[in-house]
Parts: structure tokens; sequence; C-alpha cells
């Protein structure tokens, strides 16, 4: 599902302008992103939550020519699976006979 689509179902689901259910998207990602870029851990019981794991500086090499480069420390946006979440996907799995 890209973005696009998402848009598309909440216009169609909430009976509201594409232009309203767009707002509403770009509102709800705006706010997560400015969450994670202020530290803050995101929680959304039943789906998941959203955190920053950060990695210190390391020395890597490049792969083509085998070169050594310092790789500064980041942060990384990180996905947990809720538990009801993945309990529904494993149910729906097992429904459609694929495991």
């Amino acid at each position: 599902m890209t973005k696009a689509d998402l848009i598309n179902l909440i216009s169609e689901k909430a009976g509201i302008t594409r232009v309203k259910a767009e707002t509403v998207v770009n509102t709800i990602f705006d706010s997560m992103i400015e969450a994670l870029m202020k530290g803050d851990r995101i929680e959304i019981r039943g789906f998941g939550s959203f955190v920053n794991r950060e990695y210190e500086a390391y020395q890597g090499r490049n792969p083509r020519t085998g070169e050594v480069i310092n790789v500064d420390q980041k942060k990384l946006p990180f996905f947990k699976v809720g538990k009801e979440l993945k309990e529904d996907i494993n149910r729906g799995a097992n429904r459609s006979g694929s495991n």
C-alpha cells in the first residue's frame, strides 16, 4: 500500500474528500516525524511502536575499493510490531492456507 492508496482508502471509508484525507494522513505522518526527531517514542496500541535506535561511530570498508572509511554515529527509526497485529497477521495467514 502506498501513501496515495492510504489517502484514497481513508477518503472512501470516511466519506471525505481526497484533499481532506490527504491533510489527515500528512498531519499524522508529520507529527510522527517530529516526535521521532525530538527523540520521543511513538506507541500505537494494537499496532506497534516506533523508537530511535542509536548506533555508535565505527570504521567500515568501501566494498568496491576496500578503502577504510569512518562511519559517523547515527540514529535510525525502528518499528516494533505489536502483539495484537502480529497475532492478526498470523491468523490471516493460517486462514489462507499459507504459513
